[in-house]
């Protein structure tokens, strides 16, 4: 009897420890799932304050917690389930969805660019809110715009994450999973918040007693409509970079590595050549490649696009 007990405490205490080592493990996983995911965060969070962009600044934070809580939706209600049956059923099916989402990233980011060269071009594609209707449909319009784009980054992010914890049980890419896209989450849209409100933070300290303060007040009030300006371009370049990066992935995936190749052998002999600047021009190398195969991916699109829209409103009864 005795002994008896003694075996399910030594066994109880076993289970115990082997829960505690998979815990551990799944931080473990989560921490390097997020690190990989890192530079497509980056990309997430230069591309959401250019949504806000117009808006007064009472409206800034209530359409950021949209964006985020869409953000949230997308990651555990949509992603987190395709993730994980994909990974167990069809994983074959991964790198086509992945590259429907770099492409319609490739679209969004190159039509920005050409409405920035022609800016009447939107009149004949129109994506945009219609700039006659109430404020609240516009704010609307510019969530839901948000929140696509954001599905395509937060694919790319699950995407990445899983691929970093796929030799793993199925529980443990679940909870992994589920802390990346949580910490994600709320890492990126809590500094989009503090972008965004940083002007705000401007007057507050341009109203102090003491001097210096006041002066780094103003500096802020005045230089955020330019840091908010910037975002927005980069916002542009980062769905181009990303978007070209995946089709990029995907070609060298399914064999077509001619340009994947010359990128990458064309990054590493300039980083031979630069010296301790050789990791940052090769990044650099490898981001504009990739932006420029989005552009002309994206172009092809926004074209079939711009004809699609036009014979719609041709044969579109009057």
């Amino acid at each position: 009897m005795a002994s008896g007990l003694l075996a399910l405490l030594d066994d109880v205490a076993g289970i115990a420890k082997l829960a505690a080592s998979s815990l551990d493990d799944v931080g473990a996983a989560a921490g390097k799932a997020s690190s990989k995911a890192a530079g497509v965060v980056i990309d997430d969070a230069a591309v959401t304050p250019g949504y806000i962009i117009g808006f007064t600044p009472d409206r800034e934070l209530p359409i950021i917690a949209k964006i985020a809580k869409g953000s949230l939706i997308n990651k555990l209600i949509f992603l987190l389930p395709l993730a994980l049956l994909l990974s167990a059923f069809a994983p074959w099916a991964l790198t086509p969805l992945l590259m429907i989402g770099g492409t319609y990233l490739a679209f969004e980011g190159t039509e920005k660019l050409v409405e920035s060269v022609l800016p009447h071009a939107h009149h004949e594609h129109p994506v945009e809110p219609d700039l006659g209707g109430t404020v609240e449909q516009i704010e609307d319009e510019k969530v839901r715009s948000a929140i696509r784009t954001d599905f395509i980054l937060s694919g790319e992010i699950m995407a990445i994450s899983l691929a970093s914890v796929a030799a793993r049980p199925i529980w443990e890419q679940a909870v992994a999973l589920v802390i990346v896209a949580i910490l994600i989450t709320a890492g990126v849209y809590g500094a989009v918040g503090f972008i965004v409100k940083m002007d705000d933070i401007g007057l507050h300290m341009a109203g102090r007693r003491r001097r210096g303060t006041r002066l780094i007040g103003r500096g802020l009030v005045r230089g955020m409509p330019i840091v908010m300006e910037a975002l927005s371009a980069i916002g542009s370049f980062a769905m181009l970079w990303v978007g070209g990066g995946i089709l990029l992935h995907g070609l060298e995936h399914y064999g077509f590595k001619a340009v994947p190749d010359f990128i990458h052998d064309l990054a590493h002999r300039v980083a031979e050549l630069a010296g301790t600047l050789g990791p940052v021009l090769a990044w650099a190398i490898d981001a504009v490649a990739a932006a420029i195969v989005a552009v002309i991916v994206g172009l092809v699109v926004v074209i079939l696009h711009t004809g699609f829209v036009r014979i719609r409103q041709r044969i579109r009864p009057s």
